[in-house]
């Protein structure tokens, strides 16, 4: 016999697909915002995310690698809030208090990324006060608060 979602089943996976169409495009565009604005490239900065996957020579890899380094993006845009929606799951407050605990989920994740992720990665990371207030920002305001707002949105009874 095959496998048949439910109704909820079905639900869950729809809210987390919208919610990570949503938020990756909304990191991704500030994260090509900041870049133009500083002088970069698109192909740079898809190069880049592809660089923590494979090193150095990501940046040597032209379009296929930036595609490569856009869909890992957009991957990791699933996770978090595919984490956040089955932490909502079990702890109330999130699902009461969406607004808090967007902001928060938000730190959590930049602390996450800038403390494991990224430090496991292969990528060159340089860190600067202004950038890593630039980044608390987009953590707490584009990623953390729009993932439980709309998680709320589309999943919650």
């Amino acid at each position: 016999m095959a496998f048949q979602p439910n109704v909820a089943e079905m639900r869950a996976v729809r809210a987390i697909v919208i919610t990570s169409l949503i938020v990756g495009t909304m990191d991704i565009t500030s994260a090509i915002i900041i870049t133009l604005l500083r002088g970069g490239t698109i192909m740079r900065l898809m190069q880049f995310i592809a660089s923590g996957l494979l090193g150095k020579q990501a940046f040597q890899g032209g379009l296929p690698i930036a595609a490569l380094g856009l869909a890992l993006h957009f991957l990791i845009a699933v996770g978090l809030v595919t984490v956040f929606y089955f932490a909502s799951r079990n702890l109330a407050f999130l699902r009461q208090h969406p607004v808090p605990s967007g902001i928060i989920y938000g730190l959590v994740v930049f602390a996450v990324m800038n403390l494991i992720v990224l430090p496991l990665s292969a990528a060159a990371t340089r860190h600067s006060l202004s950038g890593d207030l630039i980044q608390i920002g987009i953590h707490m305001f584009v990623i953390g608060l729009p993932t439980s707002l709309l998680l709320r949105r589309f999943s919650y009874d």
